[in-house]
């Protein structure tokens, strides 16, 4: 809860020209770890994002991370530097992993260097950098896609399914999970309204809603936590990495109106 706050603060920031990307990202880094040391991510984190987005307002971006000897994943960060809620996704490992994999549907509002920080179960910080170009949608203030009324009639359905193995990142630049893990793929119904939205009829903005946190358990146990943002698209779709052994998960959606449903699979075969 702690992030969503920080990310909510952040929230009043206007985009920066890229010239200050430096200077935005110093910002959330010293709100997020204080004078904390940031490692090199290098051989630790792989990001595949593109180098253009084709869809500014569903952007997938992903991320392989594989912890060093010794070590186990605990804490993943996504920041989107120049958006307007930077801290974009927060991945809270319930039980921290010697690897993890996750892709996700954002808004990417502008040209912003986007950051993935892995945080060890030893207290140490990774971090690695890419840069995202977009298309120049101004995706956060973007219009809906969806009907409203529809919108509301399905929001919080959600879709579990397995669609094979964990793709390698960027021709292998770590090692690919694929001979222990499963992709999982969770499909959120949620328009995701940023606050910065305008209703195409009455020209009023569109009160904030989005998709709060979503709780992940396989096999009745904590798996991954996730903690949301405006950043996240339309309709989200969240990826992640999962043993191949899973038998059943479940899924519990919040929002930020307080809306709470859930979902369950059987996984039988996997």
């Amino acid at each position: 809860m702690k992030y969503l706050a920080l990310a909510a603060a952040l929230l009043c920031w206007t985009s920066l020209p890229a010239a200050a990307s430096n200077e935005a990202w110093a910002s959330v880094k010293e709100q997020l770890y204080g004078d904390r040391v940031m490692l090199s991510g290098a051989g630790i984190i792989a990001i595949d994002a593109p180098y253009r987005t084709y869809d500014d307002a569903r952007t997938d971006l992903a991320a392989q991370i594989v912890a060093p000897p010794g070590a186990q994943i605990a804490k993943v960060t996504v920041v989107l530097d120049e958006n307007p809620m930077p801290v974009s996704a927060v991945f809270d490992l319930q039980t921290p992993q010697s690897g993890f994999y996750f892709d996700i549907t954002m808004r990417v509002n502008g040209p912003t260097p986007m950051h993935v920080i892995a945080e060890t179960s030893d207290g140490r910080l990774f971090v690695s950098e890419t840069f995202v170009k977009t298309s120049g949608q101004g995706a956060c203030a973007a219009p809906p896609g969806t009907d409203p009324a529809l919108a509301l009639a399905t929001l919080g359905q959600m879709n579990i399914d397995v669609v094979g193995t964990v793709p390698g990142v960027e021709s292998g630049k770590l090692t690919n999970l694929a001979s222990r893990l499963s992709r999982m793929d969770v499909d959120i119904s949620h328009p995701s309204h940023s606050g910065m939205q305008m209703d195409q009829i009455s020209l009023l903005f569109i009160p904030m809603r989005y998709v709060e946190t979503v709780e992940i358990d396989l096999d009745g146990a904590g798996f991954v936590d996730l903690t949301g943002s405006i950043s996240l698209s339309e309709n989200p779709r969240l990826g992640l990495a999962v043993p191949q052994s899973t038998q059943s998960v479940d899924v519990t959606m919040t929002d930020t109106d307080g809306t709470v449903t859930h979902a369950h699979k059987d996984l039988a075969g996997f």
